[in-house]
């Protein structure tokens, strides 16, 4: 039988691992989109976000209007942005939880974090816009486990008197 200080450190180390693989994926997108601004503007990153049944790239109508094209550029690289921002939040959260084990740094990556990764999830992914891949679906998997192993190596629960 294991040790329960050595079993809660474990659980500890393997959500903070996870909480770094989703930022690290999901700083990626961040680094991707800039890319594909900097070097396929709109076009680039629309081929980058679409692929899905409702919108496939071999059908997609990409915009001829230039003012229509750069408002849509713009958008999409400030999503590609805030998913970057999300995964340096992740890193904090896996700082927090491996260092402090801090259940604060836990709500926030359930809830901010849970937001953010479910509404890509139900609002792009399960509608046909973005591709259900192994890349478009690992993000809520990984950020499931992280959520799920967490609690196991964070202290008690203590509620604090106001």
């Amino acid at each position: 039988m294991q040790n329960p200080i050595r079993a809660k450190r474990s659980a500890l180390a393997i959500s903070s691992a996870i909480w770094v693989v989703w930022g690290v994926l999901h700083i990626w997108v961040g680094a991707e989109g800039v890319h594909q601004y900097l070097t396929g503007g709109t076009r680039g990153l629309w081929n980058m976000v679409i692929g899905g049944s409702r919108a496939p790239r071999a059908v997609f109508q990409h915009t001829a209007d230039p003012a229509t094209a750069y408002a849509q550029g713009q958008l999409i690289l400030n999503f590609c942005l805030d998913v970057g921002g999300y995964g340096v939040l992740a890193l904090i959260i896996a700082w927090m939880i491996w260092k402090r084990e801090s259940w604060w740094a836990y709500f926030i990556g359930l809830f901010v974090v849970g937001i953010a990764d479910l509404s890509f999830l139900f609002s792009l992914v399960t509608t046909g816009v973005v591709e259900a891949n192994l890349p478009t679906v690992s993000g809520p998997i990984i950020w499931i486990f992280a959520c799920v192993i967490a609690p196991f190596g964070l202290p008690a629960w203590r509620r604090h008197p106001a």
